[in-house]
């Protein structure tokens, strides 16, 4: 809704009032602007539409969560670093389905600018192991997949990550076996 540096300005604002609310007695409307300043301090550092991405997303609702985040318009200079990169990683969640080429380049951007949970980030990771399996690079896939399984210290992502390693050796198959080359043809 409003720039980041505007969120700031505006709680900074209302802590002065809310300080000024203190000087003049009034204790209970000081600690209420006190209280109204966290709003703004919270959604600088977690912006309210790609929270309201998150939900569409939990809902299956991809419509829904690309409308949101189609309401931030210049993320660089609306969002902070770490919200940049949710916001690339959500855009590649819901084009890995339909556009890999867009979404891999959408999760490395997000895993270049970072992401605070480290279950999203070993996500992001699974997810361009998958796409760089499918493009037929199976040893940046299992490089991906090993970092990811390192980040999953919650053990989230596990299933994911055994359908995936399964997947991969499935492909690969087994290797021909020609027979012992030393036995003498008759």
């Amino acid at each position: 809704m409003f720039n980041k540096n505007i969120k700031l300005v505006i709680a900074f604002l209302i802590i002065a009032f809310g300080i000024y609310q203190f000087t003049e007695g009034l204790i209970g409307n000081g600690i209420m602007y006190l209280l109204l300043s966290t709003v703004f301090i919270f959604l600088y550092f977690k912006n309210e539409f790609i929270l309201l991405a998150f939900l569409k997303l939990r809902k299956q609702d991809f419509e829904g969560a690309k409308k949101w985040l189609d309401k931030i318009k210049k993320p660089k200079s609306a969002l902070v670093k770490k919200q940049q990169g949710y916001f690339y990683y959500l855009h590649g969640l819901m084009l890995s389905q339909s556009n890999m080429n867009q979404a891999e380049k959408f999760f490395k951007q997000a895993i270049s600018l970072g992401l605070s949970m480290d279950h999203d980030m070993a996500m992001a990771k699974l997810n361009l192991a998958g796409i760089a399996f499918s493009k037929r690079r199976p040893q940046e896939a299992k490089l991906l997949i090993n970092e990811a399984q390192k980040l999953d210290k919650r053990g989230m992502m596990t299933d994911q990550i055994k359908m995936m390693k399964d997947q991969m050796k499935k492909s690969a198959g087994p290797q021909p076996h020609y027979g012992n080359r030393n036995m003498k043809r008759r």
